[in-house]
């Protein structure tokens, strides 16, 4: 494993998700010489410049390539390397489906995806830009971890487990400027493991990424304008989806909404209602995301458009809490 990667209040604006990666890997490069970073020409842009300043010499750039940067990597693993690939969601994801697919998940080859500017996080750059299918291509994929951190302190602990961990991973964080939600890295990361951010027995609502602070938002302001008890659950890994966690929100609180940067079909809310429906418990449940493609905007603006905000979720959780979806509170009757 890494060294040691503590951060105190003082650190705080320099730990956006995008900069901690960078911050990571060299922490990890310094320690282990199999490791190497592979680039598609975004080295500035995906946050390398520390670990350029530590290992050069182990910073590979093969220019606007992202298909070649996967097949790359997964030479390297195959040699005995650990491959940190650092690109932009859309093009990990889109561009390089058939590598990643081939050369990567289908040999289990040891490649760890971070995969930048996520969701909406670059939304002033365009639909192109605009990372909004990715997970639903990664947890598609077998054998591949894949993890969607809601802060910087979190991504730190996503890329050490990936590190430490055999086999592919894909690791999905934002351009950066992300709020701060975990104030250390003890609270209890676990790849698979779904951390509760707020305790709640009304409703649950399970969210990943930039949208966990939202949740956390959402709920403290309902807490005291409602009354209201909102469980938050930080679904960090998408991919092996923590079942238990969502069963236990479905028995305990009977209503869940998911909330995610993403489209509504094939990423969180898709993974989480399957799990639901093969539990056999009905609850009310409704998927907040992007119906469409997302306009062309910074990613507050785009957040508040398609209602995955803290005034979005605060909406959605009233109109839940309003349906009558049975009579008693009675399991017999379910399958």
């Amino acid at each position: 494993m890494a060294g040691g990667f503590v951060y105190n209040a003082i650190d705080q604006t320099e730990v956006a998700t995008a900069e901690i990666y960078g911050k990571a890997i060299a922490d990890i490069m310094i320690n282990d010489p199999k490791v190497v970073a592979i680039t598609a020409d975004l080295a500035k842009s995906t946050k390398l410049g520390d670990v350029l300043k530590v290992c050069p010499e182990r910073v590979i750039n093969v220019g606007i390539a992202e298909q070649d940067m996967m097949g790359v990597a997964a030479g390297m693993a195959k040699a005995g390397c650990i491959p940190f690939v650092s690109g932009f969601s859309a093009f990990c994801s889109m561009r390089a489906c058939d590598q990643l697919h081939t050369d990567i998940c289908y040999q289990k080859a040891n490649v760890k995806i971070v995969a930048t500017h996520s969701g909406t996080s670059f939304g002033q750059a365009g639909s192109t830009h605009h990372a909004l299918a990715d997970l639903a291509i990664a947890r598609a994929m077998p054998n591949l971890t894949v993890i969607c951190p809601a802060d910087g302190i979190e991504t730190a602990n996503a890329v050490n487990a990936a590190y430490a961990t055999e086999g592919p991973f894909y690791i999905r964080i934002n351009r950066g400027f992300d709020r701060v939600l975990y104030q250390n890295m003890d609270y209890g990361f676990e790849v698979g493991k779904a951390v509760t951010v707020n305790e709640g027995t009304d409703i649950t609502v399970i969210a990943c990424g930039s949208c966990v602070f939202q949740a956390k938002q959402a709920a403290d302001f309902l807490a005291n304008s409602d009354g209201l008890s909102v469980r938050v659950l930080d679904m960090h890994t998408i991919s092996p989806i923590d079942k238990e966690a969502i069963m236990k929100a479905v028995t305990e609180t009977r209503r869940i909404i998911t909330v995610e940067d993403h489209f509504i079909t094939g990423g969180l809310g898709s993974a989480v209602s399957e799990v639901v429906v093969d539990g056999g418990k009905a609850c009310a449940f409704k998927m907040l995301g992007h119906p469409g493609f997302a306009m062309i905007g910074l990613q507050e603006d785009i957040m508040s458009d398609v209602g995955i905000d803290a005034n979005g979720i605060i909406s959605a959780v009233r109109e839940v809490m309003n349906k009558d979806f049975e009579e008693d509170d009675n399991w017999d009757d379910e399958y």
